[in-house]
């Protein structure tokens, strides 16, 4: 079973999900920030766009912290992928289109519940909040469904 659902592994879910959760921690204990990557988007923004939305203070206050720890996902990403199997990562076998589209789609829906998985799942459960609960099992209820979906379309039972 657990083959079937990680045919690539789990070893690195497992060992990503230990770093975010150290590194989210240290923030906090650190910092006191709470790190969620959803105003990532926002807070860069602020460096070019005049909208007042996007030129906040706490926007233009915290766009270095955010675009370091932005930073250091994706560097963290390319280091596993040197060191281990980059073949896994290099073909997801999704239609770009299809990459662009769920890209848009999550981008609204963070906007929207105002943060995203990492925020609401991982600091805000944490953090025992209300309505990080509520965001994120509305997250689950969507993926599971669309997983089923997608499944269905392209003919595969999940």
């Amino acid at each position: 079973m657990i083959d079937y659902l990680f045919p690539s592994g789990w070893s690195q879910f497992l060992v990503g999900g230990l770093f975010i959760g150290l590194g989210v921690g240290l923030m906090y204990v650190t910092t006191g920030r709470v790190v969620g990557l959803s105003t990532f988007f926002s807070s860069s923004l602020s460096w070019f766009s005049k909208l007042k939305t996007l030129r906040q203070t706490n926007l233009i206050n915290s766009r270095i912290w955010r675009l370091a720890c932005a930073l250091g996902l994706i560097l963290g990403a390319g280091i596993w992928a040197y060191y281990f199997d980059p073949s896994v990562y290099a073909n997801p076998g999704i239609n770009p289109i299809a990459l662009v589209i769920g890209g848009v789609l999550v981008g609204f829906g963070s906007r929207m519940s105002n943060g995203c998985t990492s925020g609401h799942g991982i600091c805000g459960l944490s953090s025992l909040s209300l309505p990080s609960f509520v965001a994120v099992i509305i997250f689950m209820v969507f993926a599971i469904c669309t997983a089923q979906i997608i499944s269905i379309v392209n003919g595969m039972n999940l």
